[in-house]
């Protein structure tokens, strides 16, 4: 067997043995059980160096050379007893992941909380060894404070979050304590939208149609009406209006009437000849520019279909079905 071999059943070796002791937990409590230290390189260097020392001492037979020698060697103790307890008695716990689509960053929120005395040099990263996602925090006692992590899904569906681990190098930097945490929680992820996207496809009037505003300039707008007076500033189109106004019309108001005689549906089938990620891709930038543009719209899968409507939570129902879709 090669050396990368080896070293890669090793590493699987001790992973699965970190998940024997740490079970999956979206909040963890650190003890003596779960926190483990190591020498940095710069402890490495401290060790020889006070190995050094004591052999010139004996040599020479220095007794300052003594006495240094102990006085380093004891201040190294003290400092390793330091960095294990700033570890001991933390508690973390992750916060829920809003979702994200495919290819974009979803941002991990771990709150770290001391009951007790303030913990310093505190630092959270994402176990693969990616030394870039480490961010570091002081937690003040009996307080909290909040890091924040970033990393990229792999694929749309409902994705396990990565492995973490909490590290701290305080107080010399001679030792590295840390803990390894395994988050229970998953992350949602959509699919990516088609870049660049696709034209909406043809909205279905119903009886009576859409009601159009005509500017001076001879611009329509659909779905709008002149303004009348009481209506309510929630119902003013105001990009339309803006044109209007250049132009030298007056207000419009959204018709909302015309609004529901209006029947745009986002179906598998108007995809064309596309395989099924593509067109999942395509479904969800055609979501992404509905809701934009405030229209009802429905969604038409395999073995799925959503009703019209229009709003932030109909958006996320119909790009969660994009994203747990399966053949």
């Amino acid at each position: 067997m090669s050396l990368a071999g080896t070293v890669r059943g090793w590493r699987r070796w001790l992973d699965g043995w970190f998940e024997q002791r740490s079970p999956r937990s979206d909040s963890l409590q650190l003890t003596h059980r779960n926190v483990y230290i190591v020498p940095t390189r710069a402890g490495l260097l401290f060790c020889f160096t006070l190995a050094v020392l004591l052999v010139a001492s004996i040599n020479y037979q220095l007794n300052l050379g003594y006495v240094l020698t102990f006085l380093l060697a004891g201040s190294g103790v003290v400092s390793m007893h330091m960095t294990h307890g700033t570890l001991r008695g933390l508690t973390l716990h992750l916060r829920p992941v809003h979702p994200v689509f495919a290819g974009d960053t979803a941002t991990l929120e771990a709150v770290l909380s001391s009951a007790h005395r303030p913990r310093y040099g505190m630092g959270l990263r994402l176990r693969s060894g990616d030394t870039s996602t480490l961010g570091h925090t002081d937690v003040p006692g009996g307080g909290q404070s909040v890091l924040r992590i970033g990393f990229v899904p792999g694929r749309r569906g409902r994705q396990p979050l990565p492995t973490l681990c909490v590290e701290t190098r305080f107080p010399l930097g001679l030792f590295r304590a840390w803990a390894v945490w395994h988050p229970a929680m998953s992350v949602l992820v959509y699919p990516r939208p088609e870049r660049p996207a696709s034209a909406l496809p043809a909205s279905r009037a119903v009886n009576g149609g859409p009601l159009l505003a005509r500017s001076p300039s001879g611009f329509e707008f659909e779905g709008v009406r002149a303004y009348r007076r009481g209506d309510p500033l929630k119902s003013i189109a105001w990009k339309q209006a803006a044109k209007t106004l250049a132009s030298g019309g007056g207000l419009v108001s959204r018709d909302h009437h015309a609004h529901r005689q209006q029947q745009l549906w986002l179906d598998w089938q108007a995809c064309g000849h596309l395989d099924a990620e593509a067109r999942l891709s395509r479904l969800a930038a055609w979501i992404v520019e509905a809701d934009r543009r405030d229209a009802a719209w429905g969604l038409s899968l395999p073995r799925c279909e959503l009703p019209m409507d229009q709003g932030s939570a109909h958006r996320q129902r119909g790009l969660e079905a994009l994203a747990l879709w399966t053949a």
